[in-house]
């Protein structure tokens, strides 16, 4: 094993990935932790962080940490870098701050406290497209087959043709990449920018009912609609329960209410049965009077 981390990891110079990557999870699954303590009540374990009345979400800390690795990386001086420590020491700052920021994914994007509700489950997916993206960089696996060197540096024409077709080859390939973003298959339009055969794929298949190419395209009574259809309810459905109950298992459920919501809604129910009983009250007594009747005592 210590020799396929050196011949894969150190040699190629991916530690500093490595240890990105390594921190990301880490700090991912110790958050989640924390924060299902934190829901549960639990007594001996930590609470919220408060500035006052602020709750101070863990995504201020992990834009701290995103600028003090970012900082750090930039200003090691380039004789230092040969040091590998401080490289891998800032990448792992770095990696921490990105899945503090990144848990609290949908919070940024629906600008408003959706933690634990169902559109939370944007930050968990934010969350597994990261890992999956720098897990294929560890492989060593480049966007497009991108290697970075020149195969030909001598010669003009060569190195001409090269560059000529993988501007070719990149643009088809972001072409594929919109086509199926645009037909709803998120995943396999990420995926297949490192292998560009789910590309083809995805784009040649049909749409999903949703997404927009379904809207643009497909009339709602024509075979391709029916067909995404089918395909929607017996493929995808089944895949995205899965999904959720694995985000559930990692990261907890998305759809129950919080303690201490879930207390000031009973205590909302409770003063309107209150008030309801006092209506119905209010009723039979002015029933009671226009009757002539007199209240019993």
């Amino acid at each position: 094993m210590t020799e396929i981390f050196d011949q894969r990891i150190v040699a190629t110079g991916r530690l500093p990935l490595f240890g990105f990557f390594v921190a990301f999870i880490v700090t991912f699954v110790l958050t989640r932790i924390n924060v299902r303590l934190i829901r549960a009540d639990v007594r001996w374990w930590f609470k919220n962080v408060k500035a006052g009345d602020l709750h101070i979400h863990h995504v201020v800390f992990g834009v701290v940490l995103m600028l003090v690795g970012g900082v750090a990386s930039l200003a090691i001086p380039d004789s230092a870098r040969a040091l590998g420590p401080l490289n891998v020491a800032a990448a792992v700052v770095f990696g921490m701050g990105a899945a503090l920021v990144l848990d609290e994914f949908a919070l940024i994007l629906h600008l408003s406290d959706v933690y634990w509700t169902e559109k939370g489950r944007a930050s968990v997916d934010a969350v597994f497209v990261a890992l999956a993206v720098t897990g294929l960089l560890l492989l060593g696996i480049r966007p497009f087959g991108f290697e970075g060197t020149d195969p030909d540096p001598g010669g003009t024409i060569g190195r001409t043709l090269f560059v000529g077709g993988y501007g070719a080859s990149v643009v088809a390939n972001l072409v594929l990449a919109v086509i199926t973003l645009l037909k709803g298959k998120i995943w396999t339009g990420l995926l297949g920018l490192f292998v560009p055969a789910l590309l083809i794929v995805g784009a040649v298949r049909v749409a999903r009912p949703g997404s927009p190419w379904s809207r643009w395209r497909y009339d709602p009574d024509s075979r391709k609609y029916r067909r995404a259809v089918r395909r929607e309810e017996r493929f995808r459905r089944p895949l995205i329960r899965a999904k959720i109950w694995v985000q559930e298992f990692i990261a907890g459920r998305h759809d129950l209410i919080p303690p201490d919501l879930r207390q000031r809604k009973e205590h909302r129910k409770e003063r309107r049965e209150e008030r309801r009983e006092d209506r119905k009250g209010d009723r039979r007594e002015e029933r009671r009077e226009r009757t002539g009747t007199k209240t019993p005592h």
